[in-house]
């Protein structure tokens, strides 16, 4: 059978992409592996914030007595929490599954090869169409360091099955991943340990709010500047400036970052062209050979779900659109670290700009600055810094740290995406009181 589209990978940016197209009245296959949402959904995204919401309920509880609300004896059953997630997971796939059969889209299950132009192979059977998408993510990086391929060691696949919390966990990497699992194990009574080589945690955030995460973070350790060198038992071993260290651990996280899926899926011999990122890709999802597209992980562009979901939209507009939508930004794409506190940001930060060669402007504000913010986060305090254009006043850039983060930094997208300016925001009403004047107030002290 002929189709307009085979999309290989049923993540954000797969079944996206084939709503999309069934939209526009095209016929779509789409081929997954193994369950529809992809990583985000079965093994990242969804089941570390249903857990993470559960932490955050936990330390709520606790805290609760400034409010007037106390308990004795909380305790956090994470046999039971996991369980939730699990449901969460099924719900939610049922809900993509539900989605595609109402768009028209075809799903099959199988691993998908490429087997030449326009030519999909899935389970012994060839299916045909006039584009291909690839949309395969990313899987966790395991260094070949000796050890980590024990039973002590696990992905964050794996932690995310794990039903009886460790006293000692650490953690082989201090990224978005890594700090996310270390503010979740800290918080509900694990000592947590994170083991990070590069001076900093999180190397995309800004260093005074890296720095504001680490301090913020509950009973979690951090040994930076730190290269590990073998996990020998239960003993993970460590050097930091010449010196060996050993620390006791009973369980360790690798969380070293990702890699993109790009094996076993015919892309040499088809000659498509992949380097260390991922597949290689023109800011319309293009590869170098027609017809064939890429979104998502696999390409090391953007490892972000709704990334991956905005790459769909745009590679699928390339291909049947008179006048396709605009080209992917990746400046405007808004990322959180959804730790306790959360983080999150959008656009560029001033050194960013500077290298850029754009002159800039930039200021900072505590969320103290909210009262609802003082109300509902007594023992916290986070701050938002907004870059913008020194000539034109448009926003460029919003960096934040505090509770609530995550629901606040799509009002920057849009700002920045939109190239608003600052004297622009004056005329636009935010609601009182409500934490979201935090980023109006910030912003109104470049006008």
């Amino acid at each position: 059978m002929q189709y307009d589209l085979i999309i290989i990978g049923g993540g954000p940016g797969g079944y996206i992409a084939a709503e999309r197209a069934a939209e526009r009245g095209k016929k779509v296959l789409l081929i997954e592996e193994r369950e529809l949402g992809g990583v985000c959904l079965n093994v990242g995204c969804i089941p570390t914030k249903t857990l993470l919401h559960a932490a955050k309920t936990f330390r709520a509880t606790k805290d609760g007595g400034v409010l007037g609300v106390r308990a004795e004896n909380v305790t956090f059953d994470l046999a039971a929490a996991i369980e939730y997630k699990k449901s969460v997971i099924k719900t939610l796939r049922a809900g993509v599954a539900g989605k595609m059969k109402k768009a028209g889209v075809e799903v099959i299950t199988g691993r998908a090869v490429l087997a030449g132009r326009g030519t999909v192979e899935c389970e012994g059977t060839t299916h045909t169409a006039r584009n291909i998408l690839i949309a395969t993510g990313s899987s966790p990086a395991v260094p070949p360091v000796p050890g980590l391929d024990s039973g002590v060691a696990l992905t964050s696949t794996e932690l995310l099955e794990l039903t009886e919390r460790p006293e000692r966990l650490a953690i082989v990497g201090g990224g978005y991943i890594g700090m996310e699992f270390a503010s979740f194990f800290g918080e509900i009574g694990t000592e947590v340990t994170v083991v990070e080589m590069m001076s900093e945690i999180v190397p995309f955030l800004t260093p005074s709010v890296a720095s504001a995460l680490r301090k913020s973070v509950r009973n979690v350790t951090f040994e930076l500047g730190a290269r590990v060198e073998a996990l020998d038992g239960e003993t993970l071993r460590f050097s930091r400036d010449g010196k060996s260290h050993d620390l006791e651990v009973d369980r360790v996280l690798v969380a070293v970052g990702r890699k993109p899926n790009t094996a076993k899926l015919g892309l040499e011999e088809l000659g498509v062209a992949v380097d260390r990122a991922g597949i290689v890709i023109d800011d319309r999802m293009r590869t170098n050979v027609p017809g064939v597209f890429a979104v998502g992980d696999v390409t090391g562009r953007a490892m972000l779900a709704h990334a991956a979901s905005r790459m769909g939209e745009i590679a699928v507009a390339t291909m049947f659109d008179d006048e396709p939508s605009r080209a992917m930004r990746y400046d405007t794409v808004p990322w959180v670290v959804f730790t306790l506190p959360e983080v999150a940001g959008c656009g560029l930060t001033v050194q960013e700009a500077e290298k850029r060669g754009i002159d800039v402007v930039s200021t900072q504000l505590t969320f103290k600055a909210s009262g609802r913010y003082v109300a509902e986060h007594p023992k916290e305090n986070g701050f938002c810094t907004v870059v913008a254009d020194a000539d034109d006043r448009r926003i460029l850039g919003v960096e934040m740290i505090g509770s609530g983060s995550s629901e606040l930094i799509f009002g920057a997208a849009v700002l920045i995406e939109n190239e608003i300016r600052v004297q622009d925001v004056a005329e636009i009403v935010f609601p009182h009181p409500t934490v979201s004047e935090v980023l109006r107030d910030t912003i109104m002290q470049l006008a």
